[in-house]
């Protein structure tokens, strides 16, 4: 069995959130939704989470600032939270990009169920 996890799915876009959120709490894990990088800010700030699933293109606040703000409070912190990229960018570099940018995995969109879980699980 798989340990259930309490994961933020940063995503916009409502088709998405609906199919993610599917995959993941049919395999157990605790799914929270934020419509971009503020309300990912705001969650960490009054929970913890284990893992976030981030959306590079949002609107008020990209995946790309939300990362780095995340990575900059940890510095202060010392408490790391695993950040998996998902986007429809699957061109060459992006997952450099993404893994440069401060992010631990890269999922390319769509989603693929078999990716998913090994990016958010790999760690426990």
């Amino acid at each position: 069995p798989v340990k259930s996890l309490e994961v933020i799915l940063a995503e916009d876009n409502k088709i998405n959130q609906k199919v993610a959120s599917i995959m993941l709490t049919k395999r157990g894990h605790k799914v929270t939704i934020a419509e971009n990088g503020e309300e990912v800010l705001s969650l960490i700030a009054r929970k913890s989470f284990d893992v976030i699933l981030m959306d590079i293109q949002m609107p008020r606040m990209d995946g790309f600032e939300a990362t780095r703000r995340i990575r900059e409070k940890e510095k202060v912190t010392n408490k790391h939270i695993p950040i998996v990229a998902m986007t429809a960018h699957a061109l060459k570099g992006d997952r450099e990009k993404c893994l440069e940018a401060g992010m631990d995995d890269y999922v390319s969109k769509p989603v693929k169920k078999e990716e998913l879980f090994k990016a958010i699980e790999q760690g426990e």
